[in-house]
């Protein structure tokens, strides 16, 4: 069986003005698999979020937004829960109600990245962000039953190229999921000191070593300041991650 990019090339090129021979010819396939690929069989259409998936899609090579895409990864690895039932797959990401201006940027990554519509359910305390489709388990395949903390949390070598090109954004959905920036209060020698610091907490060693390693492409200076909690306390590293995380609004 030919594989789909292939079909896909040769529906392209037809569509370009090539005939069936010359398509043929340049895929050095056989006259008749091309005509029944472009001409017997033409494209079936693609519909819901078949249409935006880049894992999918032989049209469609890289996330529409891949800063949305790193953003909306590092909410789910805190916060989001796939679920994965015999009808349409669930993304869900749990946003305080404390912060509207991060379930607006939640709904927003979801948006740019995959989903066709976004409802927000009013739970007790928080705003349960939420998108219905089919193709969400192709771009979260970290997804899987039991807790994230209790199984591994390995990204895929094309979500690595993606944080590469966009950790800010990652560690942005990280810090807004499981981080804070809070004033840290301090008293040397009796005087009272007071400066900005970063915590980002969580179970998953997975997930704690994927903050480190972000901030360590960013050059952000951070330590372990507990078993599941990392702190960025220096004032050249904070304000470096203020320019990309900021306090949540």
């Amino acid at each position: 069986m030919h594989p789909p990019r292939l079909r896909a090339r040769a529906r392209e090129l037809h569509s370009w003005g090539g005939s069936i021979r010359s398509v043929a010819r340049t895929l050095s396939l056989p006259y008749t698999t091309v005509w029944h690929w472009c001409v017997d069989r033409p494209k079936p259409a693609v519909v819901g979020t078949a249409a935006r998936c880049f894992r999918c899609s032989p049209d469609v090579s890289n996330p529409t937004d891949p800063a949305a895409y790193a953003y909306l990864l590092g909410l789910y690895l805190g916060d989001g829960h796939l679920a994965v039932s015999p009808k349409v797959p669930v993304l869900r990401v749990a946003c305080t109600d404390t912060y509207p201006g991060l379930i607006d940027a939640c709904a927003d990554a979801m948006l740019a990245t995959l989903a066709l519509k976004v409802q927000r359910i009013q739970k007790k305390g928080c705003v349960s962000v939420e998108s219905s489709g089919a193709h969400w388990p192709c771009l979260l395949p970290q997804h899987g039953p039991g807790k994230k903390h209790e199984r591994p949390i390995v990204l895929a070598d094309w979500q690595r190229s993606i944080v590469e090109r966009h950790p800010g954004d990652f560690l942005r959905g990280l810090f807004h999921s499981d981080g804070c920036r809070f004033a840290n209060r301090v008293t040397v020698r009796g005087k009272q000191y007071v400066y900005p610091r970063y915590m980002f907490t969580n179970e998953s060693a997975d997930i704690l070593g994927l903050c480190q390693w972000a901030l360590d492409l960013l050059g952000i200076a951070w330590r372990m300041n507990r078993r599941n909690s990392l702190s960025v306390a220096r004032r050249d590293a904070v304000a470096a991650l203020d320019r990309h995380v900021g306090p949540k609004s």
